[in-house]
């Protein structure tokens, strides 16, 4: 198994849009776990005033947009890391090919094409907590 040089080439010069979209990825999981950590925390911080307090009544209704957005984002988080996944296999998969001197676009196109899904399902998820988080970013200004 001998694996020519121009082979090897060309499967690299085709790794380096996966490579950039595995950057991506990478930053956009960043950028979740970043926003479900906020998440949580305003979570913890409202559920640790007293039951007792009058305050504290219209706060339930905000911690259930936040449970919301909790699940969302990690629904988000979650796609994105498939993304990476399918993106990693699709790379290990291209050299692996290569390796055995087959052709590797076809397999590659199908893995790329479900990184790319599960991209678009992740930012989807990612819209509908950016929409949410205004909503409630909108209601503390009416109040």
């Amino acid at each position: 198994m001998s694996i020519e040089a121009d082979q090897l080439s060309t499967m690299i010069n085709h790794a380096v849009a996966p490579a950039f979209m595995l950057n991506g990825v990478a930053a956009m999981v960043a950028v979740l776990v970043n926003r479900i950590s906020g998440v949580t925390e305003r979570i913890r911080s409202l559920r640790e005033i007293d039951e007792g307090d009058i305050a504290r009544a219209p706060l339930n209704k905000e911690i259930a947009d936040l449970r919301r957005r909790e699940r969302l984002l990690n629904s988000a988080l979650h796609l994105a890391v498939l993304a990476g996944i399918g993106v990693t296999l699709l790379l290990l998969f291209g050299f692996v090919v290569a390796f055995l001197e087959y052709r590797h676009e076809p397999g590659a196109a199908v893995l790329f094409i479900a990184a790319l899904c599960f991209l678009a399902g992740s930012l989807f998820r990612f819209l509908q907590d950016i929409r949410l988080s205004q909503g409630e970013h909108n209601d503390r200004q009416l109040r």
